[in-house]
């Protein structure tokens, strides 16, 4: 039997006990050990020390017994926990893969590429030897997750084609995972890079719209509506077509019992239905199940896809900054969930007919406006996007997010 996973360590907290422990019970260990500070110090490049210590005091994590090895590793672990939810897994998993071993670099890139390219959130590009852009990504450690892709164990021969054909790396800053992230996805959307997962901003998204029937039972049905709509929160769920909005009704249906009639999947009649044969389905097709009961697992079923109400009066702008880097500032409009602009100062507000808002407390002369280099209507589109929505709902309905990107919020009004 043996042990070969990674495995988190401090200073205190040797891999020479842990083989020793191990081995005392007829295991052979041989993890290779990650160091928490240099996990901390990839993926919180806006901290300056990332020990122990400072860990617990940044995620105002509980100890009892600080220095004791069990007290200290139950810290490591709950820090670990604390990542995992805050970041995505590719990017924990491209922190860890490149702490663990050194891969080789493409034949045709240049190392001058790689010695050039920052510790600190952004986009990346990679192009072959004749410019063609071959694939954009993000990471709020630009070189880590760049080195991350030449690892010898690529996930398929996709991933080998285009690292046998990547001849130049170039990258953008962003001032923290926030715009890092908004950046990605209208490059990705705008570029069309060749080994990228296609994104393309659509003119219909579907949704769930409910409605309850003369027996009272809620029905559910599948409805397009156009990007444009300023209603899209009304209802539940958003997807890209119908197909995708029917497999997840279908998958609701295994999980909550509810009636594939009712749910527009199957013709409607006063017979049972062919799930209530199997035992999957509880009657509400011919009125053996209450429509009360029914009624409440068809909610509870609906509720994590009800679309987040926009959780502000009016627009916002929301500041961006990196700590370490006083230059390096964006300012984003967003509007009901809609990502309006990145602007080059502040000031700019005004030109697409915005103004502070009195609710903010904060007079413009007190707000610190650093230009940045990107022209002022950048990455700009009114039109709902829905990986903009997921990005910002991440963002915007997570405190903890927010104060780790050190985000501000600013209300604002439209100019009368």
């Amino acid at each position: 039997m043996k042990a070969a996973h990674w495995w988190p360590t401090t200073r205190g907290l040797t891999t020479a006990f842990l083989k020793n422990e191990f081995e005392r019970v007829g295991i052979s260990y041989n993890a290779k050990p990650l160091c928490s500070v240099k996990f901390s110090r990839n993926l919180y490049p806006q901290f300056k020390r990332h020990g122990l210590s400072q860990i617990i005091e940044r995620f105002e994590l509980s100890i009892e017994n600080r220095h004791r090895a069990l007290d200290d590793a139950q810290m490591i672990y709950q820090f670990f926990l604390k990542s995992s939810a805050l970041f995505a897994d590719d990017e924990i998993a491209a922190t860890c893969k490149v702490l663990l071993k050194r891969p080789a670099l493409p034949t045709l890139l240049n190392p001058k590429d790689v010695e050039k390219l920052p510790s600190s959130a952004g986009v990346y590009y990679f192009y072959d030897q004749k410019s063609v852009l071959l694939y954009i990504g993000k990471s709020v450690h630009i070189r880590n997750r760049v080195m991350s892709h030449f690892s010898s164990d690529h996930k398929n021969p996709k991933d080998l084609q285009m690292s046998t054909k990547i001849a130049h790396v170039d990258f953008e800053l962003a001032p923290s995972d926030f715009g890092a992230q908004i950046r990605e996805s209208n490059q990705i959307k705008a570029l069309s890079p060749l080994y990228n997962r296609r994104l393309r901003k659509v003119k219909k998204l579907f949704q769930y719209r409910s409605s309850t029937d003369n027996n009272g039972y809620l029905r559910l049905t599948i409805e397009a509506i156009e990007t444009d709509d300023t209603t899209v929160e009304q209802q539940f769920g958003l997807f890209r077509s119908p197909r995708q909005a029917g497999q997840q009704i279908q998958k609701l249906a295994d999980q909550y019992f509810l009636c594939h009639q009712l749910l527009g999947l199957e013709g409607n009649s006063n017979r049972p239905c062919f799930r209530s044969q199997l035992k999957k389905c509880f009657g509400a097709c011919h009125g053996a199940e209450p429509a009360e009961i029914y009624n409440e697992r068809m909610t509870a079923a609906l509720k994590n896809y009800q679309i987040k109400q926009w959780p502000y009066s009016g627009p916002i702008v929301l500041e961006e900054r990196n700590p370490q880097d006083p230059e390096l500032v964006a300012w984003h409009i967003i509007d009901r969930w809609r990502y309006i602009a990145k602007l080059s100062t502040f000031e700019d507000i005004y030109d697409l007919g915005y103004q502070l808002s009195n609710a903010s407390g904060q007079p413009l002369s007190q707000i610190s406006s650093n230009p940045v280099a990107d022209s002022v209507r950048d990455d700009s589109d009114d039109r709902f996007d829905l990986d903009i929505y997921f990005i910002l709902v991440r963002f915007l309905a997570d405190s903890e997010k927010i104060a780790m990107n050190h985000l501000k919020i600013w209300p604002l009004t439209t100019e009368s």
